[in-house]
């Protein structure tokens, strides 16, 4: 998956706002705001993850499953093939949310009980 040119030109505004999301939580809770919103994006990163290939929450109904799965073989190799490239695409970002994800966490909450217990 390749950066467009738009992508790039986005790129500084997005790492603009992940800092503010960064620095507001430092001051509204510490390192204790490191440590929730680490937690945050790795749920979302892991439900993202689960849901990939469908919905898989308790409240869907059988026929939703069953229309889904009927979708699903009645697909042509092609687009076979280009779900799976979309799938591995999807997950070599969920990696990065992971990691990012995972080190906020190992940060906030050792930082908190670092310092601030």
């Amino acid at each position: 998956m390749r950066m467009t040119r738009m992508d790039w030109i986005l790129l500084p505004v997005l790492l603009g706002v992940l800092a503010g999301v960064v620095v507001g939580a430092f001051l509204l809770a510490g390192f204790l705001g490191f440590g929730v919103l680490g937690l945050i994006i790795g749920v979302m990163a892991q439900r993202i993850e689960l849901e990939k290939d469908g919905a898989t929450s308790n409240d869907m109904t059988t026929s939703l499953y069953a229309q889904q799965i009927k979708a699903q073989e009645s697909m042509t190799r092609a687009e076979r093939a280009e779900r799976r490239a979309e799938n591995e695409a999807l997950l070599k970002i969920l990696f990065v949310a992971k990691v990012v994800s995972a080190g906020l966490i190992i940060l906030g909450f050792g930082f908190f009980v670092l310092f601030q217990l």
